[in-house]
């Protein structure tokens, strides 16, 4: 299988016939061997009837169904799981996203990319609810990573399967496989793609995820800078309020000796304890940590390395 097609499906029954049809003519049109994987997230609007008789009709067609909404992360997940191409291509489901493109990012991931990531240069979005926080976040993602792209949250991407295989999505982690890829060595590029308005149905995104997706790329700053050293993160934090401790202690007993000021009465007497109290408890989270990273690598005989090729190794 050359290529497989991953789509979330979440109330779009007046959209999935369409895109399935567009999907068909564009994969046909590369001659290459395909799988169209459409994932119910627990839609009530009718969408997994119109998948089922699409499904009945193609084998190609593949369709997951899930027993309630699970969100888009877990049903791309779902989907790749499931995917048997060397090459897999998620997208969304509303006809937002154009299949034609399809083409161009197989090209660039045939250059010897392991990543192609969709641009909407032209979005067809609100630009007060939409276009703006996605400006901000994307700049933000793209500081806090280093993986410099214009539109971390376009579905439309393509991923060489060995790559999707290293990495486990949760929360909404799927806008960030770009940054974590990049962190076993992937060649990660982006390619300027259509983007239509929607037409039906109604947009399941909205300003209130930004707050999810700031969470989850807290965490995901984390696991590419100290996942296999938490220690450094922590500990160094934990010795700089330790100093910080120390110096406010130290000033502490130099105004009792030589100002005669009360300790007791010295506000600077709590802030050593507590600074005190606070780097010990770093240092301790931190070593918590290594424990943790450690059960999380050797329990599941995961490395901590990634290997691109082997010789006369099997």
């Amino acid at each position: 299988m050359e290529v497989s097609i991953v789509v979330p499906i979440y109330n779009e029954r007046d959209n999935v016939e369409a895109l399935y049809s567009a999907l068909k003519s564009a994969l046909q049109s590369m001659g290459c061997s395909y799988e169209i994987i459409m994932v119910d997230d627990g839609s009530f609007d009718g969408s997994y009837t119109v998948l089922s008789r699409l499904a009945a009709e193609d084998t190609c067609l593949k369709v997951i169904r899930f027993r309630r909404n699970f969100g888009q992360t877990a049903a791309m997940s779902a989907g790749f799981d499931n995917a048997k191409g060397d090459i897999i291509i998620p997208m969304d489901g509303d006809l937002q996203n154009d299949p034609a493109d399809i083409p161009r990012l197989m090209e660039k991931i045939h250059e010897g990319y392991d990543v192609v990531s969709g641009w909407r240069r032209d979005r067809k979005d609100t630009f007060v609810t939409r276009k703006i926080p996605s400006m901000l976040a994307n700049t933000l993602i793209s500081r806090l990573t280093g993986v410099h792209l214009h539109d971390y949250g376009c579905t439309l991407k393509a991923y060489r399967r060995e790559i999707l295989d290293g990495i486990n999505l949760y929360g909404e982690m799927h806008r960030f496989v770009p940054a974590l890829a990049s962190q076993f060595g992937a060649k990660v590029t982006e390619l300027p793609v259509n983007h239509f308005p929607r037409l039906h149905g109604v947009s399941k995104y909205g300003i209130s995820r930004t707050l999810r997706v700031v969470l989850d790329l807290m965490t995901v700053k984390f696991l590419m800078a100290y996942s296999t050293k938490p220690i450094q993160l922590f500990g160094k934090w934990g010795v700089y309020t330790i100093l910080a401790g120390a110096g406010t202690g130290a000033m502490t007993l130099y105004m009792k000796l030589f100002e005669h000021f009360s300790m007791n009465r010295n506000p600077l007497l709590i802030l050593t304890a507590f600074l005190l109290f606070m780097g010990v408890q770093f240092i301790v989270l931190g070593l918590l940590g290594e424990l943790n990273a450690r059960t999380y690598f050797e329990s599941q005989g995961k490395p901590i390395y990634v290997v691109k090729d082997r010789i006369n190794l099997g």
